[in-house]
């Protein structure tokens, strides 16, 4: 009964992106022998954010309630609508401290080659948020991946036919880096989006 519970912790684990088998058993290992007072604090806060975190009505970030915190601050500008992939995407954003007004959550992106399609990442509940009244800009925030680009474009496309100004990201050298070791693709995109 040991082995098959230690197996299943160890199946649990691998559900976690990038942690494979080996990775998998160390902490299952640590856990079990060096902090079972942890193990269990991981699986209360698990339980309870299964059962409490659901999507922002408005947004779809996670959160506890009805509508998020942010969707509620009355001191975020209603006018820019930043959409990004992920919650994560949107934490990233939001611990830079620049950026003032809302966001859109696709909790996806468009990828053909998996069946993910507009109706899978909520293209539709984008488009009718940001034609509120209130949003004039759309910031498309999606990674700079082949399937990040691909969904910028046909949301990009989907929003401009509704008359929004739609902005992208910019893509550039890292601050701090030096140019030789900058890959050719970044350095090109930065003299295309130069100003």
């Amino acid at each position: 009964m040991a082995q098959a519970s230690l197996d299943a912790l160890v199946e649990a684990l691998r559900r976690l992106p990038g942690v494979g088998v080996k990775s998998a058993q160390r902490m299952a290992f640590h856990l079990l022998q060096h902090d079972r007072e942890g193990a269990q604090r991981i699986a209360l806060a698990l339980q309870s954010a299964v059962a409490h975190v659901r999507h922002c009505e408005r947004c779809h970030t996670f959160t506890e309630t009805p509508v998020c915190a942010i969707c509620l601050d009355g001191n975020r500008d209603v006018r820019q609508l930043c959409v990004v992939e992920t919650p994560a995407d949107q934490a990233a954003i939001e611990r830079t401290g620049s950026y003032r007004g809302l966001y859109f959550v696709l909790m996806g992106r468009l990828s053909p080659l998996d069946g993910i399609g507009a109706g899978d990442i909520g293209a539709q509940q984008l488009l009718e948020r940001a034609g509120d009244g209130h949003t004039e800009e759309v910031i498309v925030a999606t990674n700079f991946t082949a399937e990040g680009e691909a969904t910028a474009h046909v949301l990009a496309e989907a929003l401009k036919a509704r008359g929004l100004r739609v902005t992208r990201l910019a893509r550039g050298v890292p601050i701090g880096s030096e140019l030789e070791y900058v890959d050719l693709g970044t350095i090109a995109h930065a003299l295309v989006d130069r100003r």
